[in-house]
């Protein structure tokens, strides 16, 4: 798959290249390194995915340990996370998941990126030199959903798939797989799609012939293969209000750090 990528150090775009590394702009990159010699310089790369709607930031640090994944879907899930909180401030951002190495942003349909990745670049490039924690305290675990001493024969081998063969496909494309059960009587599976795949228009094509194919094929029990989509809202007057009040709680954050760094020559 042809990938855009856009090289960005410290908040400024120095040109895009599909696939292999381009040489455009290197001789304006060479000045910018010389100026940022004397202070740490963040790199940051966008990734295409399957799905129009999100994208791939890949900063050059570790954001969770290896395969990890943690995903917020709205601004109220946000408060474990300062920097999601701040992402989820930019009008538009209907999602925002952080990986061992990335960071994917869903944005709603009707929003144009060529907008919204500046506000992106610069939220990321001040907050991730700031060195101010990506989670707070006693919020950065992630529950491991990995395999249990409880599991049966099948569930072992299907959970081996996944996190082996499946897994690592689905995050390079900005997006997770959850394994949720395995019904022994109808031979099916039921998994969970999160980032970049939740909301993609080919998931349903990724399901059955990628992830159902594989499945069959080397585990006889296994017949179908089901998405678990997330529950809708309920109460929408009520999320109204958590916004206003997550916007209002974003931008005084956003204030508070503007304070805190200092200007840049």
């Amino acid at each position: 798959m042809a990938v855009k990528r856009d090289l960005i150090i410290n908040g400024n775009v120095f040109g895009s290249a599909s696939g292999a590394s381009g040489v455009s702009g290197v001789n304006s990159l060479n000045l910018a390194l010389r100026g940022v010699n004397s202070r740490r310089s963040l790199f940051i790369q966008t990734q295409t995915t399957p799905n129009d709607s999100a994208l791939k930031f890949l900063p050059s640090i570790k954001i969770l340990e290896n395969d990890q994944t943690l995903e917020f879907l709205s601004g109220r899930e946000a408060y474990k996370s300062p920097l999601a909180m701040k992402l989820f401030a930019i009008d538009g951002i209907k999602a925002v998941m952080f990986g061992s190495d990335f960071i994917t942003v869903e944005k709603s349909i009707e929003e144009d990126w060529s907008l919204l990745k500046p506000e992106i670049f610069a939220i990321l490039t001040e907050f991730l030199n700031s060195g101010t924690p990506i989670f707070l305290e006693g919020h950065e675990q992630i529950e491991d959903p990995g395999f249990d001493e409880d599991d049966d024969e099948i569930v072992l081998m299907i959970k081996e798939l996944i996190f082996t063969r499946i897994r690592p496909a689905i995050q390079d494309d900005g997006g997770d797989i959850d394994f949720v059960s395995f019904d022994e009587d109808s031979g099916t599976v039921f998994l969970k799609l999160r980032g970049a795949c939740r909301s993609c228009s080919s998931s349903a094509v990724t399901l059955k012939n990628g992830i159902e194919s594989m499945l069959k094929h080397y585990i006889e029990e296994v017949k179908n293969v089901e998405q678990i989509e997330e529950p809708p809202v309920e109460n929408e007057a009520a999320l109204m209000e958590l916004e206003k009040q997550r916007l209002t709680n974003a931008a005084k954050l956003n204030r508070e750090m503007a304070d805190d760094v200092p200007p840049i020559l």
